[in-house]
């Protein structure tokens, strides 16, 4: 996992959009729905939180069992340990029953971001036992973000981000805004608020904005959710039959269009149904029933 801190310049916004997507299809695809809903809650902050005056072994090895727990990770050992290294840490995937976790030896000295780290570093275990991956090293590295955070536990990377006065760090793949995204799209399906556990407030403001961008896809035509001015301009160019350049949604069978697909607001699987009629989309992916209107 990698390591920014002062000096580093930290990508903002959206950049990662593809991917994130393919993501969490992927995920509904491999654990199925019901698999998903295991993680109904995130794992709580107390259960990865280090006392100042704890050991700091043998905190480390409690916050890393309580994460494989929350994972539903069966027979699995981490051993952690602490050296100097050029990233946040690593894992040695091996086919168990123990792996090895490794820590940058920064950690001995910021225990609130630990969990954080260990979080990571045993989805990609996770993932290893599940048989899912991307065939790049930059975009399973971002599914591992996406999986950490859709499940539970991804919110301590995200919290983990921080830019002032003291110090500066950001861990993980994604951007800090692609985090509150990912984590928005757990809060609604799951009904969850992380927003009184961020201890960072830029860390909130990225939660914030993520949630703003989950936000507009749920309001997005062809769904019945969209506002106004965005159902008249959809209601125009499916008439032309072209969406614009940028649209959430593409058209099919000349002018008036008779067809639309568009991306599940949940999963992002690509959902194909009848232009110009109201009805309801059952996304084959994730099972959610979605509402449309023309």
């Amino acid at each position: 996992m990698p390591n920014q801190q002062e000096g580093d310049r930290v990508a903002r916004g959206f950049p990662h959009r593809d991917t994130v997507g393919a993501s969490l299809t992927a995920l509904y695809r491999r654990l199925s729905p019901d698999g998903v809903h295991r993680y109904p809650a995130s794992v709580p902050a107390a259960d990865v939180a280090l006392g100042d005056d704890e050991d700091l072994h043998l905190g480390t090895q409690r916050v890393a069992r309580a994460l494989v727990r929350h994972l539903r990770l069966p027979e699995a050992r981490m051993v952690v340990s602490f050296r100097p290294m050029e990233y946040a840490a690593a894992v040695e995937l091996t086919a168990g029953p123990e792996y090895f976790v490794e820590l940058n030896d920064r950690f001995r000295s910021r225990r609130r971001d630990i969990g954080a780290a260990l979080a990571h570093e045993i989805t990609h275990v996770l993932l290893h036992r599940l048989g899912l991956g991307f065939p790049g090293t930059a975009d399973n590295e971002i599914l591992t973000d996406v999986v950490t955070t859709y499940l539970g536990a991804g919110w301590l990377l995200l919290d983990a981000f921080r830019q002032d006065g003291v110090e500066s760090q950001k861990l993980g793949y994604l951007t800090p805004e692609e985090f509150g995204y990912v984590l928005a799209k757990r809060a609604e399906v799951f009904g969850e608020d992380p927003s009184p556990w961020f201890t960072s407030a830029v860390a909130y403001e990225a939660w914030v904005r993520g949630r703003a961008e989950a936000g507009r896809e749920r309001a997005a035509p062809p769904l019945a959710g969209a506002g106004w001015a965005e159902r008249r301009r959809y209601g125009w160019e499916r008439r032309r039959g072209r969406a614009a350049a940028g649209a959430p949604y593409a058209f099919e069978g000349g002018a008036p269009a008779t067809g639309v697909s568009f991306p599940c607001p949940v999963c992002r699987q690509r959902l194909r149904v009848p232009a110009g009629r109201t009805l309801r989309a059952r996304c084959g992916v994730c099972r959610t029933v979605l509402e449309c209107a023309g």
